[in-house]
């Protein structure tokens, strides 16, 4: 494997806000707690120390011990765990919906990505200790946004009626879907396909991420976090009466959004009057604030004091949206930086102001590795016509021009052959002119034909030209229907076990490992060898 590094400046894939949130994080600073860097993570530790108590530590473990229970986790996955309760142990977390079978490649970028930052900084802060979080989004109800993933250009997709928390979807349906997925891999070699097949199972989606995502990285340590708890939901508790009785989250937001936009910024999400959604099984109802009294669909309204009630009743059925959820998760984590994609941290931006409202550290915050793999077929066909890989940067046809013009021979600049061709004319009309003008007619009827001659020797080089350079304008195009399919970046697309053809499920995740570059912002090109 070589890994290659670009600018993503350089590369033509990124927005411009995307570009700042990477290497320019100064320009947010009035929307930020300070630019991510390794001396910023040292600042943050000092923060976060302080205000994360003891009680919120052992709340943490014992939810945690709690969710692994049924799981027979590794010694680092034990050890990182039993270490949240020590002051000087710190997270890096990520997060993601629960995609189908991981979905795209990034939801393994992202993970692979916080496990390696904490293992560089533990090098860098050696008397401190770095565990990485996954945050499952169980309480997300977006299921068609995850009931589908894209492998060896087929469609797997899981059929369900199931409505609410995907997390507590049971599991009715999907061994069709694995079945068809393990199908793809039946002449691979070992059995690290069926063996991720096998933990991707459970009593409902969450326990089947979890179980999956536990079997590819926990003997590296990751920890994989539930909000969905009851222990975290009432640590979360005070903020939800807050959001209920002041929705102070809407006024927040609402005052960052109208400065960022006049500071020229994309907002990436919207806020509500009330940021929060009422779940149980089969539902999640966005909680609507009118005429002074709290609507919930299927359940009636509310009047302040009612609404209140319910939640000191069960403090689980009160989940935050994309809002408040970042909330949440910086409550209950002694946590540094969040990792995610450009979009998703681009409304990070919009939430300081929240934080602030609840004199909540607010963490560093960045954009995570971005990785496009090149397999060894696809290597091949960039050596076979001398492209490389910057070429992939440009615009396809702009790639196939140059490309032409750089390869095409001497022998079709018919510059010459035309400057020949009109001193022929011109001598010939003038002899058959000086002998007799009677001939003027012959003449016209003998020049057309030479005329169409010459133009049938020319267009015959030039379609033997084109079919020349065919093999490589159909290399071209099958290069970019695979690194940039459906014209968006490979890992947005392609699910990670794509990678993994001959079965080579854990050697493909250290192959990523090694890749990857926390602290280094460029885009990644991974190449077979």
């Amino acid at each position: 494997m070589r890994t290659f590094s670009f600018n993503r400046g350089e590369t033509n894939l990124f927005n411009q806000q995307h570009l700042n949130l990477v290497y320019n994080q100064e320009v947010y600073i009035p929307y930020i707690q300070r630019p991510f860097s390794l001396d910023a993570v040292e600042t943050q530790m000092a923060l976060k120390s302080n205000s994360f108590s003891k009680v919120e530590r052992e709340t943490l473990h014992d939810a945690l011990i709690s969710q692994y229970e049924e799981l027979n986790p590794s010694e680092k996955v034990k050890e990182n765990i039993s270490s949240l309760k020590q002051k000087n142990t710190f997270t890096i977390t990520t997060g993601h919906q629960l995609s189908l079978l991981t979905g795209p490649l990034f939801f393994v970028v992202k993970i692979l990505h916080v496990i390696k930052q904490c293992e560089l900084l533990k090098e860098q802060f050696p008397e401190s200790h770095f565990v990485p979080i996954f945050w499952m989004a169980t309480e997300d109800h977006d299921f068609e946004e995850i009931q589908s993933t894209n492998l060896f250009n087929n469609k797997l997709k899981w059929e369900s009626s199931q409505k609410g928390p995907v997390g507590r979807f049971n599991l009715e349906g999907l061994d069709e879907v694995k079945n068809e997925f393990s199908a793809f891999f039946s002449n691979s070699e070992g059995n690290e396909i069926e063996e991720f097949i096998t933990h991707y199972s459970g009593k409902n989606l969450a326990e089947a991420t979890r179980n999956a995502v536990n079997h590819l990285f926990g003997d590296r340590g990751l920890l994989i976090l539930d909000g969905d708890d009851r222990l975290l939901k009432s640590a979360f508790q005070k903020v939800v009466e807050k959001e209920l009785t002041e929705q102070f989250s809407n006024e927040a937001v609402l005052k960052t959004n109208n400065k960022l936009l006049a500071d020229g910024a994309h907002l990436q999400v919207n806020s509500r009057e009330v940021n929060l959604f009422y779940i149980d099984n089969q539902i999640r109802e966005r909680i609507i604030f009118e005429e002074n009294k709290f609507v919930i669909p299927q359940l009636g309204a509310f009047d302040l004091n009612g609404i209140i009630e319910l939640l000191k009743k069960d403090p689980t059925k009160f989940s935050p949206n994309v809002i408040l959820r970042p909330v949440y998760q910086e409550l209950i984590l002694p946590n540094l930086v969040y990792v995610g994609g450009g979009g998703e941290i681009s409304y990070w931006l919009q939430l300081k102001g929240v934080f602030d409202s609840l004199d909540l550290t607010y963490p560093l915050i960045q954009v995570r590795n971005s990785v496009m793999w090149i397999d060894e077929n696809m290597g091949k066909k960039l050596d076979k016509y001398d492209l490389k890989i910057e070429d992939l940067f440009k615009d396809k046809d702009l790639l196939k021009k140059e490309y032409i013009e750089l390869n095409e021979s001497e022998s079709l600049d018919f510059s010459f052959l035309d400057r020949q061709k009109e001193m022929y004319i011109d001598a010939i009309s003038k002899i058959t002119l000086e002998v007799d003008s009677q001939l003027s007619g012959f003449l016209n009827g003998e020049l057309v034909k030479v005329e169409k001659q010459i133009e049938g020797v020319k267009s015959k080089l030039v379609k033997a030209s084109k079919l020349k350079h065919d093999g490589a304008m159909k290399t071209i195009d099958v290069l970019y229907d695979r690194l940039f399919p459906n014209n968006s970046l490979q890992e947005r697309n392609d699910n990670f076990f794509q990678l993994c053809a001959k079965g080579n499920v854990k050697e493909q995740i250290q192959h990523l490992y090694m890749a990857l570059e926390p602290f280094n912002g460029d885009f990644l090109v991974v190449r077979e060898i």
